[in-house]
């Protein structure tokens, strides 16, 4: 096994059940319609990383018995992306040590305005006990970047109400998209390789201002033909066998505590 993929949480914001709706159009006696907020593991060999912290990040992380970090990853500022953050102080007191955390110049500046007592520097562990302690790495599209040895390139999610970031690993094993209407066209050139996996996100079926629907999503999946496309972030109108039975073979929707093993 080279990669390993854990889909901590596989729910929109609201979640689902969603406190407004309920259960909307999702089988509440599927346990794959259960979701938390958005957050995944990906881990390389010996590295770990996180890609976003949501609200339920201290339940996902106890599920999946994860108490040590090589860093993590940030998509945008949205809080069911952003505020389990607080959590990972946690991680810092098991290691003893302060997490590295990677953002876009816009995610950087939100997480630094409303999150200012987790900041640390790499000489200064903060009070543990109190606080995170986490170093900021601002990130620039197109500009790869590497965990160890996991090459990491940064790329521009286009429509979203704010700025979003999605990744690509290793040149292409592994492509990670997060909310967005258009992926900008520069990024499908950093895709050098046969793509393993690509992870997308539908929050309706229809779709919306800020966010890609089914048909939008499964036509870039087709552009970048993934061995395997795995849909992420479905809000409580998307139900899993409704959309499983619409979706190609090599395509299927997300659920909470999903494991993807990837030589």
């Amino acid at each position: 096994m080279t990669y390993k993929m854990t889909i901590l949480g596989s729910g929109a914001a609201p979640g689902v059940p969603a406190i407004a709706i309920g259960w909307g159009a999702c089988d509440p006696n599927n346990p794959k319609n259960c979701r938390t907020r958005t957050t995944v593991c990906l881990e390389y060999h010996k590295t770990r990383i996180l890609i976003d912290t949501s609200p339920d990040l201290r339940t996902q992380l106890l599920k999946a018995h994860i108490n040590t970090l090589s860093g993590v990853l940030y998509t945008h500022p949205h809080a069911d992306h952003l505020h389990g953050i607080d959590d990972l102080r946690e991680i810092n007191r098991i290691t003893s040590r302060s997490l590295n955390f990677y953002a876009s110049p816009d995610t950087l500046r939100g997480i630094k305005q409303r999150f200012p007592y987790l900041l640390a520097t790499p000489k200064h562990l903060n009070n543990v006990s109190t606080h995170p302690s986490l170093i900021a790495n601002e990130i620039n599209y197109y500009e790869p970047f590497y965990i160890d040895d996991l090459k990491i390139t940064p790329i521009r999610l286009m429509g979203h109400m704010m700025p979003s970031t999605g990744y690509i690993f290793n040149d292409g094993d592994i492509v990670y998209i997060a909310d967005y209407r258009k992926i900008e066209e520069r990024a499908f050139e950093m895709i050098k390789k046969p793509v393993k996996l690509m992870v997308v996100p539908l929050t309706l079926p229809e779709g919306s201002e800020f966010h890609a629907g089914l048909d939008d999503i499964l036509s870039d999946i087709k552009r970048v033909h993934p061995q395997k496309a795995v849909i992420n972030h479905m809000a409580a109108e998307c139900d899993y066998e409704a959309i499983f039975n619409i979706t190609p073979a090599n395509v299927e929707p997300a659920y909470d505590n999903m494991e993807i093993d990837l030589d």
